[in-house]
């Protein structure tokens, strides 16, 4: 369900902003997605894991929030990583 070390630093190296950065809001959206998604395949074969469902929701909604920080601070930013990603916004 989580995701590996090496995944992890893959999409720091490829959200980064600058040279030392892995906690600006593009690198959190990328872990939280990857996170989500892992977790939307852990949902197709366990139906009843309501306490995952909890807290994927709770991913889902800190993504959303990054995201609208993101679009008021950043604009350009946002459109990038909207389409890196694949998100509908």
């Amino acid at each position: 369900m989580s995701i590996t070390k090496e995944k992890k630093q893959a999409l720091i190296k490829d959200f980064k902003v600058s040279e030392k950065d892995t906690g600006s809001s593009e690198v959190q959206i990328a872990i939280l997605t990857e996170r989500i998604n892992n977790l939307t395949e852990h949902f197709k074969t366990n139906k009843k894991d309501n306490a995952s469902k909890l807290g994927m929701m709770k991913m889902v909604n800190n993504r959303k929030t990054l995201l609208a920080y993101l679009k008021r601070t950043n604009p350009k930013s946002y459109e990038e990583i909207i389409k890196k990603l694949g998100l509908r916004k």
